[in-house]
């Protein structure tokens, strides 16, 4: 984990419909670390990624990247800096997975500018670190969801941008790719990317997050190291079940629900 915080988003206030989301919600992401944030089925956070990501403004409260307000940039100079992996994404055009991830290129590039070189190994390598090398020429319309969130990711890191948002990002994944993906991320992270992602699995984020956040009631209630914030009452709390880490004989943490004997 490297430095002070450059993503920043301050008591964060957001209402929709007359309801409450987002009461004083404050969060940060650094480079080199993988954050979670953990919540139930409507908690709010995919509008707080929303908000840090300058698609929705938040009625309350102030977000800022590098130092500077997240208004104050471009949308061009921010994609630069901040790259948005939705949880879906649905195409009407059979475009492939490479046109795909060279989508990821048209904030350096431009709208109606062909490729250049570097643009085009900037997409090959992220199909490549990705490994989807084999789904390339497919259609996008063609493969299966988990496969395209890859595609997601891998047009994520064409784009160039050092920080990534991911909405859960392990959606349609099978299991040996949801494993495949935290180790992944995990590498970004070493290689100085800071990463955000909502998930729904505690695991994951025993596995393979340097930090977690708990989103709850609108605001953060919890943010630290996961072995330290992922306790038995805040997981019951938090879901409303009786759940609790356990840690196995090799010394590995795992989530565990406590089932009626």
């Amino acid at each position: 984990m490297n430095g002070a915080p450059v993503l920043c988003g301050q008591a964060i206030e957001h209402a929709y419909q007359g309801r409450v989301v987002l009461d004083g919600a404050s969060l940060a992401l650094r480079p080199g670390e993988v954050v979670s944030l953990l919540g139930a089925n409507g908690a709010g956070k995919s509008t707080l990624l929303r908000i840090l990501l300058g698609l929705l403004a938040p009625s309350a409260g102030r977000v800022s990247l590098d130092g500077r307000p997240l208004a104050a940039y471009a949308r061009r100079e921010l994609a630069g800096k901040l790259a948005y992996v939705p949880q879906v994404h649905a195409t009407p055009f059979p475009y492939t997975v490479r046109q795909i991830v060279s989508l990821g290129r048209l904030p350096a590039s431009g709208l109606f500018a062909a490729l250049s070189g570097d643009d085009r190994d900037a997409v090959e390598q992220a199909i490549a670190r990705l490994g989807i090398e084999h789904l390339a020429a497919r259609p996008y319309t063609e493969i299966s969801g988990g496969e395209r969130q890859l595609a997601l990711i891998a047009r994520a890191l064409a784009q160039g941008s050092r920080l990534l948002v991911m909405d859960e990002p392990a959606t349609g994944l099978d299991y040996g790719n949801q494993i495949a993906l935290l180790d992944l991320l995990h590498s970004l992270a070493v290689d100085g990317y800071g990463i955000l992602k909502t998930t729904h699995h505690p695991d994951h984020v025993l596995a393979g997050s340097d930090r977690v956040a708990l989103l709850q009631h609108g605001r953060i209630v919890a943010d630290g190291a996961p072995a330290d914030v992922l306790t038995a009452a805040r997981l019951s709390e938090l879901y409303g079940v009786a759940i609790a880490p356990v840690r196995l004989p090799d010394g590995r943490l795992v989530v565990a629900p406590c089932l009626s004997t």
